[in-house]
């Protein structure tokens, strides 16, 4: 990184010193600013350009979207389709859907647009395109969608069938991501770590433990090593169906450190089957490794599971623990994450 910072910052200085800049080098800094991390200061580069192209306003927007800051993106989208007049071209359109699949149903009224412009400008579903299409509409909700969207498209790389597998896993459609891994696998189309991270949370939203141990192992025999969201699924597999020996011997023996969503799904399933004695093994080494600022759902599971025991006294010492460390739970939060 700081190599790359290094030679981004002699590049500013010829920038600068250049007589006449182009939209070439002119996108290159905007570009350059973003990779850096500094998106702010490629928005001013931005808008200090004399004229812009299309590619100019898809390399800020793309800065946006890679940044996270999709509203201010799609924002930039909507200006240069509105008071600029220009029409976007196949990389815009790609920038501009990778955050629609990011905000829900205000995203989606965007994309099923942005995706209209694309079939009236008779673009081939290229598999960048079609696989972006396929993430948005499944994220969005609208896994028919994207079904139909994976359907049309004439080249499927790994990341098209992952897309579909995830959304698929998502929406609880567990034996169904099973078969769309194997055609993938027939198809001679190799997995990669998130196409298992999909397969496992498939398995664990719809109770398929043998299937979930199947392909747990498969993850190796691919040549893969198993991250900690794959281990994480096994312990939300095993957790949900009961199985809380196996889980906490998940945790015991696996090569990352637990983090909090590890330890929250394990600490729910504790809760959920009653077996507050396997909760009871592991609840002090949660309550020191855990961060008040942003894991206050671990510590309100942990008081919940005190006092269904009765546990009145370590109840209360929890309860003094959350409000000596403002310990506020983010509501809507969730032990069970798929992208992880």
């Amino acid at each position: 990184m700081h190599t790359l910072s290094r030679s981004f910052g002699l590049g500013c200085k010829l920038f600068d010193e250049m007589p006449e800049k182009n939209v070439v080098t002119w996108n290159t800094m905007i570009t350059g600013y973003s990779k850096s991390g500094n998106v702010d200061k490629a928005r001013g580069v931005f808008d200090r350009m004399p004229l812009r192209a299309v590619s100019s306003w898809s390399a800020m927007i793309a800065a946006y979207m890679n940044d996270g800051d999709y509203d201010r993106g799609l924002a930039l989208f909507r200006e240069m389709m509105r008071n600029e007049g220009l029409k976007p071209d196949q990389v815009t359109v790609g920038s501009v859907l990778s955050g629609c699949a990011h905000l829900g149903s205000v995203g989606l009224l965007i994309g099923k647009s942005v995706h209209v412009v694309t079939v009236k400008n008779g673009w081939e579903l290229n598999v960048d395109i079609g696989t972006i299409l396929v993430d948005m509409y499944a994220k969005c909700g609208f896994l028919n969608y994207a079904i139909m969207v994976f359907e049309l498209m004439k080249e499927r790389n790994v990341m098209a069938w992952t897309a579909l597998i995830c959304g698929s896993a998502q929406h609880g459609f567990g034996k169904e991501a099973l078969c769309l891994f194997e055609m993938m696998q027939k198809n001679g189309v190799r997995p990669n770590e998130m196409t298992f991270t999909g397969i496992l949370s498939a398995c664990a939203h719809t109770g398929l433990v043998e299937d979930g141990r199947k392909h747990f192992k498969m993850i190796e025999e691919y040549g893969l090593e198993p991250r900690i969201q794959h281990y994480g699924c096994m312990v939300d597999l095993f957790g949900k169906a009961g199985l809380l020996e196996e889980a906490y011997e998940v945790i015991r023996t696996m090569r990352f450190e637990p983090n909090v969503v590890i330890w929250g799904s394990f600490l729910a399933a504790c809760k959920e089957h009653k077996k507050f004695d396997m909760a009871e093994r592991v609840i002090e080494q949660v309550l020191r490794m855990v961060k008040p600022e942003n894991d206050g759902g671990v510590f309100t599971l942990i008081c919940d599971l005190y006092v269904l025991n009765e546990k009145w006294d370590d109840a209360e010492r929890v309860r003094k623990l959350m409000l000596n460390k403002n310990v506020r739970k983010a509501r809507g939060s969730s032990f069970t994450k798929v992208g992880l």
